[in-house]
């Protein structure tokens, strides 16, 4: 404390002072007495003046010029961005009818199997009688514990999980489901479900809670074989465990739209020729 009000009561420095009372008495404070010194001062104030003068002149001068070039700035990305748009919009055209034109080659050359085909790939709209599964997060998200998981660390939580929606959608398709759907995704034998962070990602395609499953089937079967499943099971556990909210119901009818985007490979089948010799072409189909 005694530095710090030494330092207050003391703020100019004992070298400063003395100078300055050293000036005070050879008379040399202050503004300049004789004509020469006076002159000077004011020809550096008349300076400096000028010079503030011509900056502020120059901003001015410049301003507008500088505005026309926002502007034109301005003008360029807006232009940019909307040629953006226009191509995104022709991009998303073109991916829809390639999309079409991919559905109706698989229809077409799907054989006696064209419709099955069609169904499995996700080629065409389904409507029928199923079941409809909602899994959603715990209201209360930080629980730990070991439970089915079998782990304690972040993703212990009450929180949906990836992997969890790949138990419960394997085994619907094991219980009898001819289509599935999450949260209006269709699911086709080339799917993925993966998680990105916290979020879960159904063909690179981000999902939000809750997460409503709907799977076209015979109800009442789908629904008691999915529930005597092991991950029947494995979703009640997480319930009793996490507080993970679930509800299963039986649907008259429900619909499934087509996948958003297909890949459609197509191969013919190797028929050897006719040349008597027995020898094998060894030539590929195409995929």
């Amino acid at each position: 404390m005694s530095l710090l009000t030494n330092v207050m009561d003391h703020s100019l420095d004992d070298g400063y002072a003395e100078a300055s009372a050293r000036r005070k008495a050879d008379g040399s404070a202050g503004m300049p007495r004789t004509l020469k010194s006076r002159l000077g001062l004011a020809a550096c104030l008349v300076l400096a003046a000028l010079v503030v003068t011509l900056g502020a002149a120059q901003a001015r001068v410049s301003a507008p010029v500088l505005a026309k070039e926002r502007q034109e700035l301005i003008d360029r990305i807006d232009g940019e961005t909307a040629a953006a748009d226009t191509l995104e919009s022709q991009v998303d055209k073109l991916r829809d009818d390639v999309g079409r034109r991919q559905r109706k080659a698989l229809e077409k050359h799907g054989g006696d199997q064209g419709e099955l085909v069609a169904l499995l790939a996700g080629a065409t709209a389904v409507e029928g009688p199923g079941v409809k599964l909602v899994v959603d997060d715990a209201k209360d998200t930080d629980q730990g514990g070991g439970g089915p998981r079998e782990t304690s660390g972040f993703a212990d939580t009450g929180r949906v999980r990836d992997r969890d929606l790949q138990r419960v959608v394997n085994g619907l398709w094991q219980s009898g489901a001819e289509a599935i759907a999450i949260n209006g995704q269709r699911l086709t034998a080339l799917s993925a479900i993966r998680a990105a962070g916290d979020a879960i990602l159904v063909d690179n395609r981000p999902l939000v809670p809750p997460y409503t499953v709907l799977a076209v089937g015979n109800g009442k079967q789908l629904s008691a074989a999915f529930q005597d499943s092991a991950d029947g099971q494995y979703l009640q556990a997480l319930k009793d465990t996490f507080d993970i909210r679930t509800s299963m119901s039986v649907q008259e009818k429900v619909n499934l739209p087509v996948a958003p985007s297909l890949i459609v490979r197509t191969a013919e089948p190797y028929k050897a020729a006719d040349t008597g010799s027995g020898a094998a072409d060894t030539g590929k189909g195409t995929s």
